[in-house]
């Protein structure tokens, strides 16, 4: 029988923790899907703790406490202005975050009105300030209501992960709590540092659910993480059905790492993804890997090797030895035919060619074939983003370049005029081991651990790179190693939130003093969410939460 991963979870908060007798009290069970702050009613604390000011991340750009309490009741309702359908749903999946823990039936209200009944949160566009930009919003917190303001939808979405922050970290609980909902007012004013704020997950090394996926980009978007880039093949597996040709994904998705059944989303689920993202306001940016790390395609359609031979299917997690038959005619159908249904299935402008590792190639053929792949992007409306080889080729400036490795492909690209998102491996690779004590990940690119994660600027990290030839950043994870749901949390979290404050923080508002603080206030936050989470030594976990009681009664 497994150990409970929150009861090991819960002992280590209490030593961090100033209140860590109350959790002693919450080690009966061993549900993952238990909230470890849920006390049985007999047991329940008489008020519930206040947030501290500084539990945000990313850090806004302004937030100005005032020193005074908001409290929600049971008569609050979510008010919404002007009445359109985007933030009527905004309103109902932040009524849905607020429903669990107070139990109370919070009503989605179309209002023209300025001045609302206390208590109220106010979600509006209306008269938005466009200098916010597309993810900018304002949060006025008072005494009597709050008021969310924002140029679009969007805004107003990001606006809400810091709400759900704001409030004690039970609010995230699965069960009833007693309250009070009380948290500090203030007046914020927030807007991202770079455009591109990126997670890859890797589904082709090992496959994960639908299920899986969506938790995933839930847990991303409380980050204000704007997009899901998913690879969604490589040697081991090749995970999306294309129509026209379907062993790709019958045949070639057939094994994974370790030689289990594998999996592949069909067009439909592959399609819902697409649209639950776009629900969380995020992008879902696809990766078709090519010309190398194609053994799983090479295993299904033997007309893409140059002998005609399919080789057997791969398990294993090495690099570099296959590659499609780059002067056959077959191959730029079969490029053609996999870009043409993946972009019909994909709303957002960029296609993720791959590109990486293709060490069969001459650097001519290579070239070649980069450039062909990227006339067939652009000849179905998008935009092709690879990782840094690609800027060797003879590509449009359209395209973007993924930095992973190599300084000077880093610079090439920037001569090329090409944008670029820096996830160098060194820093951003979420695969990598913490220490050598982690049980999951790889060493490769050497140990990362939450501080090396954090502290590194995007523009300053390759001399000539500079702030505006960056498009943003992302933290890729490779899953050789992970093969469950709670090894991809336990992988992204902690140093997940890092990367998330890099790519939207002002870089003269970080600090690591300061944010390890932010960071050991979401240890209970993590723990209620259910969040399998390492227990990095460098940060001070605790529970902040339960600081200005004293001032809430």
């Amino acid at each position: 029988m497994k150990i409970c991963k929150i009861q090991k979870k819960v002992q280590k908060v209490i030593q961090f923790s100033s209140l860590g007798f109350l959790l002693i009290l919450l080690m009966g069970s061993c549900e993952k899907d238990m909230s470890p702050f849920v006390l049985h009613d007999n047991s329940q604390p008489t008020v519930n703790p206040i947030p501290a000011p500084d539990v945000i991340i990313p850090l806004p750009v302004s937030d100005v406490p005032t020193g005074k309490l908001f409290t929600l009741t049971k008569k609050t309702n979510i008010y919404i202005s002007p009445d359109i359908q985007a933030l009527r749903e905004i309103g109902h999946y932040l009524a849905d975050k607020l429903m669990f823990a107070t139990g109370y039936e919070i009503r989605i209200l179309p209002t023209t009105l300025d001045i609302l009944p206390e208590g109220s949160i106010w979600l509006t566009t209306k008269d938005g300030n466009p200098s916010l930009g597309e993810e900018g919003y304002e949060l006025n917190v008072t005494q009597k209501s709050i008021t969310l303001f924002a140029f679009t939808p969007c805004g107003v979405f990001r606006g809400i992960q810091t709400l759900r922050q704001i409030f004690p970290s039970s609010i995230e609980a699965p069960t009833i709590l007693p309250g009070p909902w009380q948290i500090v007012t203030r007046t914020i004013r927030d807007y991202p540092r770079f455009a591109w704020r990126g997670a890859m997950l890797d589904v082709a090394r090992h496959f994960f659910s639908v299920e899986d996926v969506k938790h995933y980009i839930d847990l991303l978007a409380y980050y204000k993480i704007n997009v899901l880039h998913l690879h969604l093949t490589d040697d081991q597996g090749w995970r999306i059905m294309i129509e026209s040709w379907p062993d790709l994904a019958i045949y070639g998705g057939s094994r994974e790492v370790g030689g289990g059944p594998g999996g592949y989303y069909s067009q439909a689920e592959y399609a819902d993804l697409v649209a639950y993202a776009k629900s969380r306001y995020m992008m879902l940016v696809p990766e078709i890997d090519m010309p190398g790390h194609t053994n799983a395609a090479l295993a299904s359609y033997p007309e893409l090797n140059a002998n005609n031979v399919a080789p057997p299917l791969y398990t294993g997690t090495h690099v570099g030895f296959s590659s499609l038959s780059v002067h056959k005619d077959i191959t730029y159908t079969f490029v053609s035919d996999v870009i043409k249904e993946v972009a019909a299935l994909t709303p957002g402008p960029y296609i993720h060619i791959g590109g990486d590792e293709a060490y069969l190639l001459s650097d001519s053929d290579y070239n070649f074939f980069i450039q062909k792949a990227d006339s067939i992007v652009r000849s179905y409306g998008k935009r092709m983003v690879g990782w840094e080889e690609i800027a060797r080729a003879n590509i449009s400036s359209s395209s973007i370049s993924q930095h992973w490795h190599s300084s000077n492909l880093a610079r090439t690209a920037v001569q090329k005029d090409l944008k670029i998102v820096m996830s160098p491996a060194t820093k951003a690779y979420m695969d990598m081991k913490y220490n050598n004590s982690t049980p999951l990940g790889l060493t490769w690119a050497g140990y990362t651990n939450v501080q090396d994660a954090y502290t590194w600027n995007p523009a300053t990290q390759i001399d000539g790179v500079a702030e505006n030839m960056i498009m943003g950043v992302e933290a890729p994870l490779w899953t050789e190693t992970i093969q469950a749901i709670d090894d991809i949390e336990f992988m992204t979290f902690p140093r997940l939130p890092g990367y998330a404050e890099i790519g939207w923080t002002p870089e003269a508002l970080r600090d690591w003093d300061t944010y390890k603080i932010r960071l050991g206030s979401h240890g209970p936050k993590l723990e209620v969410m259910g969040i399998n989470f390492y227990y990095s030594p460098l940060v001070p976990w605790g529970i902040t939460d339960s600081l200005a009681v004293a001032t809430a009664r």
